[in-house]
Parts: C-alpha cells; structure tokens; sequence
C-alpha cells in the first residue's frame, strides 16, 4: 500500500515538472521563484502525505453535499479543472482552501424604492428576483459578496425600469417590465457565473392624494356608466310600451288604464286624477 502511494506521489512531482511553460525554442522557460517554490511545498506535502499515512489522511478528505461544489486555491491560486464534489474529495489540508458555492436556488428581496415615473408620480416599487449559480468558478473569481452586488444591481435596474414608463404602463403592463427588469440583470451579471431566473413586482405604494384622486375618478366612471344604462333602458321601455300601445284596440287600452289605475297602491303619495277616454281619443287621432 505504501509503496503505490509513494508511485503516485513521484507521478504528481513528475506531472508538477512537465508542466512547466516551455518558450518559442522548445526550451523550458524558467519559472519565478515563488512558482517554484510552491511547486516543492507542494510535492514535499504529498510526500509527508503518505509517509504518515493513515494519521494525516483523515485531515485530507471533505464532503460536500449534492447541491453543494467546491472551489479550491492551492497557496492562493485555484486549481485547474472542474470543481469539486458532491460527494467525497481529497486536498492538501494545509495548502488548500476551499470555497463552497451552494448551487440552490436564491431568492432575494428587493427593499422598496423611491422612484419617479415618466408622468412625474412618486411611488414606491418593491420586488423579488430568484437565481442560482452555474458557474461556481466565476461566482467566486470575477465578483466579491456576490448576493450584496446583485442585490444593488437589481435595485438599480428597478428603479431605471420604472422610471422609464408612466404610471399607466406600470399599473397596466407589469408582466412585461418584469421581463425587461431581468433581461437587464442577465446582461449585467452573465460573467459572474450565475443564471436569473424570475423577477416579479410585488407590489406599488401611492402617495394618499393620488390614490383618492384616482378612487374619484374611478366613481365618476362608474356614475356616468350607470346613468348611461338607465338612459339606455328608459328608451328601450319607451320603445317598447309605443309599440305595444300602437297594438292596443280602444277596449283593450280602457282596459289596461283600468289596470294600471288599480296597480296603483293606497298608501303611496300619488294623486291619480282620471281622464276620459274620449279626450285621449282626440289626442291620439290628431297625432295620427
């Protein structure tokens, strides 16, 4: 056992050494100090590795979880190749430094902004964004405190999107500033490594006055419809009590005014005054 470990020791020195950057004359270049250095460091440890084996292996081996990777720095430069995990790893344990980057889902809360739409209406806006990492190695090279930076990135692409539009187009259109407000996230933080998602708007805060300016301009609406109705149904009734009179035989229109006489309750305050029907005759005959 010891001995294949010792073989694979000498094969990472091995491997160290080959890779080694050659110049344009088939040479090998030389290398800094400090890269050579850190190359003995690092093949002396593997050695003491096994030398000390089994006593030093339990400090070489991590777990991470399914969701989880791990990005590594060797004497602070990262390791070539994919992440780690999940599962079982090995590393040197005092060289390496590891990294986790959770690949789960992230929802963040954006905090209510003060913003002026196109029409000069100050409101307040707030809304939710969901991502997830894709790309351990960028998230944790190409930006620091990743969830600060796209929590302010989100804030700001909110308040520049609402901005841009009337308070109509807000109220009316939010599905569709939603996709823009991500589209302009995506944009932003593509090198970062991570994928947006979902962005949606919660929800809108008026100022009072507006609010009870436009809840009377609502009602005047729903007046002016509603005596638009009524209207619309008294000259439907008209309409249809003309067309039904013009059927009516002088027997049967008696008959009816009788009717309509009687229909008339005692206890309203109605004055009900009777007129011939030879009067109503002449009326009519003249207006044939």
């Amino acid at each position: 056992m010891f001995g294949g470990n010792r073989v694979g020791v000498l094969r990472t020195v091995r491997e160290h050494v080959e890779h080694i950057p050659t110049g344009a004359d088939g040479g090998r270049r030389p290398r800094g100090l400090l890269e050579v250095l850190g190359a003995v460091i690092t093949a002396l440890s593997l050695v003491y590795i096994v030398l000390t084996f089994p006593i030093t292996i339990w400090g070489c081996g991590r777990i991470i979880q399914e969701y989880e990777r791990a990005v590594i720095f060797r004497l602070g430069r990262l390791i070539k190749g994919r992440v780690k995990g999940p599962g079982l790893f090995w590393i040197i344990p005092w060289l390496d430094e590891i990294q986790t980057v959770d690949l789960r889902t992230v929802c963040i809360d954006i905090e209510p902004q003060q913003v002026l739409t196109a029409d000069s209406v100050s409101l307040e806006v707030d809304a939710v964004l969901f991502y997830r990492v894709v790309e351990p190695v960028l998230w944790m090279t190409q930006v620091h405190d990743g969830p600060q930076v796209i929590r302010l990135l989100a804030q700001t692409s909110l308040r520049a999107a609402v901005g841009s539009h009337s308070l109509s187009q807000i109220i009316t259109q939010r599905r569709s500033m939603a996709q823009k407000i991500e589209e302009a996230i995506k944009a932003a933080s593509r090198p970062w490594g991570i994928q947006v998602q979902r962005v949606e708007l919660k929800g809108l805060a008026l100022p009072v006055d507006l609010l009870r300016c436009m809840a009377l301009e609502a009602e005047t609406q729903r007046h002016a419809r509603a005596k638009l109705i009524c209207a619309q149904a008294e000259l439907g009734a008209s309409l249809a009590l003309k067309q039904a009179a013009s059927s009516l035989s002088p027997i049967a229109l008696q008959l009816r005014y009788l009717q309509s006489l009687s229909s008339v309750h005692s206890s309203t305050s109605i004055i009900v005054t009777a007129v011939p029907m030879e009067i109503i005759r002449k009326f009519m005959s003249k207006n044939t």
